[in-house]
C-alpha cells in the first residue's frame, strides 16, 4: 500500500515529489513513456527562475528528479497506467497486469502535442512530419534543406529558430496574419534571414506517400482561398498541445477538451485524487506554474492524509 502515488515526472510530478517526499510520504513516481515530460524536447529554458543563463530542459528534470529522490522518492522507470480505478479506497492503478494500490494519487500527466489531423500526417510521422524539432532537427535527412513549422506561438518560434542551425530555408505557416508568440520570442524569428513568415495559411496536405517520405505540403490561404504548393523535406508540427488525460475519462470530472476540473485547489471531484500541471491548466502552461500547482498537490495530499488517518 502506498501513501501516494504521483503519474507523470514533469515539473508538476517531480515537484509533489519533492514536498511529499520532505513530509515523509515515501510517494512512488511514475515516469510513463517519457521521462521529464515534454520539457525534454527543449533545448534551453529561458523563463525558469534561477537560472539566468538558461538550462537545458532534461537538465533541469534530472536535477528535480535528483533533489526529489535525495529525501526519498521513490521511481518507477518507462511504466505507464494502462487502467485506474477511482470507485473504491484503496484506488487501484493498473501497469498491465501489476496492480499497486495507493491512499492517494496526484495526476501529474501533463500534455501531448497536437496534431494537424491529416492522413498523411500520420502516415508519414517519423519519415519528415515530426513534433520536436530539438529531438529531430539535426538528423541528416533535414540538413540544408527547406522546412516547413506550422504554428504561431512560443513553441513555433523557437522550433523555427533551432532548425535555421541546419535547414537552408525555414517556412513559418501560421493561420493569422500576426504570431501570436511572446514578443521577444516573435522578434527572434521573424529577424532571422533564413526565416520566412507564411501568413494566413493553413496545411491541408502533406506530400509524397507514394514515396513515403515529405517532398512538401499543400497550403490554403484563409483570406483568398487559394490552394498552393510549398516543395519541403519535413513538417515540424508546432500548434499547441492536448492534455493526456483520456486514461482517467469516467473516473474524474473533465472539461469538454478533457483538462481535469479542480474543485479547492488542487481537489477533484473524487476525494484522495489530485491533478497539477498543464493537464490542469489551460491559461499559463509554463513550467514554473506547473512547478507551483505540483507544490500544491503535494500539500494538499499531505493534509488530506493527516486529516483521514491522523
Amino acid at each position: 500500500m502506498e501513501n501516494v502515488v504521483i503519474i507523470g515526472s514533469g515539473c508538476a510530478g517531480w515537484t509533489a515529489a519533492l514536498y511529499a517526499a520532505r513530509a515523509n510520504l515515501k510517494p512512488l513516481l511514475l515516469t510513463g513513456e517519457q521521462p521529464g515530460g515534454l520539457l525534454t524536447t527543449t533545448s534551453i529554458v529561458e523563463n525558469y527562475p534561477g537560472f539566468p543563463e538558461g538550462i537545458d530542459g532534461t537538465e533541469l528534470m534530472m536535477r528535480m528528479q535528483k533533489q526529489a529522490e535525495r529525501f526519498g522518492a521513490q521511481t518507477r522507470y518507462a511504466v505507464t497506467v494502462t487502467k485506474v480505478d477511482f470507485n473504491n479506497l484503496p484506488f487501484k492503478l493498473w501497469l498491465d497486469d501489476e496492480i499497486i494500490e495507493t491512499k492517494t494519487i496526484i495526476i501529474a500527466v501533463g500534455a501531448s502535442h497536437r496534431h494537424l489531423g491529416l492522413k498523411n500526417e500520420e502516415l508519414l510521422e517519423r519519415k519528415g512530419v515530426t513534433y520536436c524539432a530539438t529531438c529531430d532537427g539535426a538528423l541528416p535527412m533535414f540538413r540544408d534543406k527547406p522546412l516547413v513549422v506550422v504554428g504561431g506561438g512560443d513553441s513555433a518560434c523557437e522550433e523555427a529558430t533551432y532548425l535555421t542551425h541546419f535547414a537552408s530555408k525555414v517556412y513559418l505557416v501560421h493561420r493569422r496574419d500576426q504570431l501570436r508568440a511572446s514578443k521577444i520570442m516573435a522578434e527572434r524569428a521573424l529577424s532571422n534571414p533564413k526565416i520566412q513568415p507564411v501568413w494566413d495559411s493553413v496545411v491541408t496536405d502533406v506530400y509524397d506517400i507514394s514515396k513515403d517520405e515529405v517532398t512538401g505540403v499543400q497550403l490554403k490561404n484563409l483570406k483568398t482561398g487559394a490552394i498552393s504548393d510549398l516543395p519541403a523535406t519535413g513538417v515540424f508540427v508546432a500548434i499547441g498541445h492536448v492534455p493526456s488525460t483520456g486514461l482517467f475519462k469516467g473516473q474524474i470530472d473533465m472539461d469538454g477538451d478533457g483538462y481535469i476540473l479542480c474543485k479547492k485547489g488542487t481537489y477533484t471531484s473524487v476525494p484522495g485524487v489530485f491533478a497539477a500541471g498543464d493537464c490542469v491548466d489551460r491559461v499559463y502552461r509554463q513550467a514554473v506554474t506547473a512547478a507551483g500547482t505540483g507544490c500544491a498537490a503535494a500539500i494538499d495530499t499531505e493534509r488530506y492524509l493527516a486529516a483521514q488517518h491522523g
